[in-house]
Formats: C-alpha cells, sequence, structure tokens
C-alpha cells in the first residue's frame, strides 16, 4: 500500500513551487526583451500575463494546499494538476528557440521552473494514487447477497 505524501510535504513542495517560480516570472517581466517569443505575442502582452498568471496559479497552489489539509482530496488533487502547470509553462520558452538561445539565468530559471512544474505533478499523483487504493471500493465491501 502507498502512504499518501504528508500535509506538510505537500505545503513544502507548494512552498517552495511559489518561491522558485518568483524568480523566473519577475526576471521574465523585467527582462522581457532577452526571452525568446513567438512573433504573433509582444513583450508587454508576457508582461501582463506574467503579471496576471503567476498570482492566479499560486493562488491555486495554496488553495491546494488548504484542502489538502482539510482532507478535501479530490479538489486538493484537482488544484495540485492546475497548480503544477504554474512550473510547467515555462517550457514553452523553447516552442520559440533553442534552449542556447536564452540567456544562461533565463535557461537556468526556465529548468528550474519545470523541475518545479514537475514535482508538484508527481505529488499530485502520488497522492491521488494512494488514496484510491487505501480507500475500499463498494463492491468489495458490499455484502453479497
Amino acid at each position: 500500500m502507498i502512504r499518501p505524501p504528508s500535509t506538510r510535504k505537500v505545503g513544502f513542495v507548494v512552498a517552495a513551487t511559489v518561491l522558485l517560480t518568483t524568480f523566473h516570472f519577475t526576471d521574465n517581466i523585467v527582462n522581457v526583451d532577452t526571452y525568446p517569443r513567438q512573433d504573433w505575442i509582444s513583450g508587454t502582452a508576457i508582461q501582463v500575463s506574467g503579471l496576471v498568471m503567476w498570482p492566479l496559479f499560486t493562488a491555486f497552489g495554496v488553495a491546494a494546499y488548504l484542502l489538502y489539509r482539510r482532507g478535501r482530496f479530490p479538489l486538493a488533487h484537482a488544484f495540485l494538476v492546475a497548480f503544477s502547470y504554474l512550473g510547467l509553462v515555462s517550457l514553452g520558452h523553447f516552442t520559440a528557440a533553442s534552449p542556447d538561445e536564452l540567456t544562461t539565468r533565463g535557461l537556468i530559471s526556465v529548468l528550474i521552473d519545470a523541475v518545479a512544474g514537475f514535482t508538484v505533478l508527481g505529488v499530485a499523483l502520488w497522492s491521488i494514487l494512494a488514496h484510491r487504493r487505501s480507500t475500499p471500493r463498494a463492491a468489495a465491501v458490499a455484502p453479497r447477497g
């Protein structure tokens, strides 16, 4: 039987992801011209998107943690999966250019964000599997008639 991640672990992963993604999103907003992008999107659009998306997805992470702490696992899982996008979306830079076209700072921050996103997604999947296996199935506990 798989034991689900503790509330403390989930809280740590959420807090670490918030801190780690803060660097990339801030850098992306302040140094927008150093990041390659598609021709159809302006630097201003990326800056506005960062100013809106980072707080929105951070709120998803905080909500996921609070729901997890309260034992509302299905909803917490949905919010954790959504929150993982905060880190994973940074890989979108590679749709506009190869990694060697980013500054070293930019490349490192994109990769850190991706690792954070995959970590959140991994914790969410771990918890989903653990809670599914620890919940008795109705058919298994129903009396046979």
